[in-house]
């Protein structure tokens, strides 16, 4: 089935009380057990699993095509628990242009406690495999990547982990699996930030990791999410599982209208630099053709100037609001670097767009009146 069908048949929820169309929220923190000591439900207490929690994670196998997937209360809490599930001692390869949030994850509580990193140019093959270790157990893959929006070969970069005894994991969050499925290209684990396209609407915290099958490592995440305990609530839950339902429409629409202003902006004196793997001249072009059905509705433009330049730019638009975040229905922009923070390698003249749901000429026209 199509992604559109699948995201609605993975999220349809079977009343057998009231023939409910809409699934209810169950808030109960703990589960009668039978007189014999028995769970006949399947339910003992809510941070092991709860009915609102379990239809998510299987919406979310069946869009990715994987095994299984485990839900967390953020993107930072599913990406921590699959560094978690590593040992002291051992290697992770990261992109060198990664969420900011990744990097500072490693360095700030995994290296402390034992886990190595290195960063590299993932668009470069050869550089990845020279970076290999014997003890590398996770390469790490983005793309499109953020903020640059590069994008990289995750067939290829799933054998060289393989190649190496390590799995491959795909932060899939920008694509998501309507525009791209890293499962079918040989990657182990997906990774999403379900607060931004799943939930859509800017209302939701929580991530998820899918796993491509069956596992060492997918049995110490289940259990690393039960004993750390950080995981999403019912309602959150509920919140996420909602988005779906609307999900295709909602990324093929906005990548169309992205698409539209990057063109747009690619063509305007004043911009040094468009980054949308859409644009033929963009160099990440006839891979993503290659690996996605469509190339999103995130963007980035290097403003001529430099960083006040582009925060001028940013302050005098009227539809795009100045935010944080990504993938909600109202279109955002933000000046990246001063986000990330005096550490931050992002270009100090780039600003980031997450395109919504508003008309391309009315995002278009609110650009150019900026940009003049």
């Amino acid at each position: 089935m199509k992604p559109e069908t699948v995201a609605l048949l993975s999220t349809h929820y079977y009343d057998r009380n009231a023939g409910a169309l809409a699934p209810p929220i169950y808030l109960s923190t703990t589960f009668e057990r039978d007189a014999d000591g028995s769970f006949k439900h399947g339910y003992l207490y809510a941070r092991n699993a709860n009915p609102n929690r379990d239809s998510l994670e299987r919406s979310l196998t069946a869009l990715e095509g994987g095994f299984a997937s485990v839900a967390y209360a953020s993107g930072q809490a599913a990406t921590m628990n699959l560094f978690l599930a590593l040992a002291p001692g051992d290697h992770v390869l990261i992109p060198t242009d990664a969420y900011y949030g990744t990097p500072a994850l490693l360095e700030e509580l995994m290296h402390p406690w034992g886990l190595t990193y290195t960063r590299v140019d993932m668009t470069d093959l050869a550089a990845v495999q020279a970076a290999m270790h014997d003890n590398t157990r996770v390469v790490w893959v983005e793309t499109p990547s953020n903020p640059l929006l590069k994008i990289v070969d995750i067939q290829a970069l799933a054998e060289i982990a393989h190649a190496g005894n390590a799995v491959c994991v795909c932060d899939n969050t920008w694509a998501t699996p309507i525009l791209q499925r890293p499962l079918d290209l040989g990657c182990d684990v997906v990774m999403h930030a379900t607060t931004k396209y799943f939930g859509g609407h800017s209302d939701v915290l929580g991530g998820a990791l899918v796993f491509k099958e069956d596992s060492k490592l997918y049995q110490r995440i289940r259990r690393l999410q039960s004993v750390g305990g950080a995981v999403p609530s019912p309602f959150e839950c509920w919140l996420v599982l909602r988005g779906i339902k609307t999900l295709a429409a909602r990324v093929r629409m906005q990548s169309e209208t992205a698409g539209k202003v990057a063109e747009f902006l690619s063509q305007h004196p004043h911009v040094e630099a468009v980054h949308y793997p859409g644009l033929p001249t963009d160099s990440g072009h006839e891979l993503a053709k290659k690996q996605m059905t469509g190339y999103g509705a995130m963007l980035s433009v290097q403003i001529r100037g430099g960083a006040d330049d582009a925060i001028r730019v940013a302050a005098k638009l009227q539809i795009f609001t100045r935010a944080t975040s990504l993938g909600g229905v109202e279109s955002l922009i933000e000046h990246r670097a001063s986000v990330e923070g005096p550490n931050s390698a992002t270009p100090p003249n780039l600003l980031r767009m997450s395109i919504g749901l508003e008309h391309a000429d009315d995002l278009i026209f609110d650009l150019k009146r900026a940009l003049e």
